[in-house]
């Protein structure tokens, strides 16, 4: 399995219009906006890295806090953030939380940037 989350690997019927193509209405780019916000953070974008490339498709909690040098809360922190940007989901069993990334929500960032192909006239 790939240790790099690869958003081109994902392949699903596009959800929202690519950038290439018609405007973004006030409320999408809003809620995209939240999205890419989200990601903008180099430990953010590391965990769902993490989460997508565990085999099986989902990480413990316990795995992840163990490749950072950061306290258990902050990178529960991280995490609730990815939650509430729609990016991952988390599922408790005892005391630990299992994470999975949400594809519908990568594939809708890989759609976002599809370019059409143009040909020359």
């Amino acid at each position: 399995m790939s240790k790099f989350l690869r958003l081109d690997d994902v392949v699903m019927e596009a959800c929202c219009a690519p950038l290439s193509g018609p405007l973004l209405g006030e409320a999408e780019a809003a809620e995209l906006a939240k999205v890419f916000k989200a990601l903008a953070d180099p430990v953010r974008l590391r965990l769902l890295n993490m989460i997508a490339s565990v085999e099986g498709g989902e990480a413990c909690v316990c795995d992840l806090t163990e490749s950072f040098e950061l306290s258990a809360p902050t990178i529960s922190h991280h995490l609730k953030v990815l939650r509430q940007a729609g990016l991952i989901e988390g599922e408790r069993r005892g005391t630990w939380v299992y994470y999975r990334v949400i594809p519908e929500a990568v594939a809708r960032l890989s759609g976002l940037f599809a370019i059409p192909a143009f040909t020359p006239a």
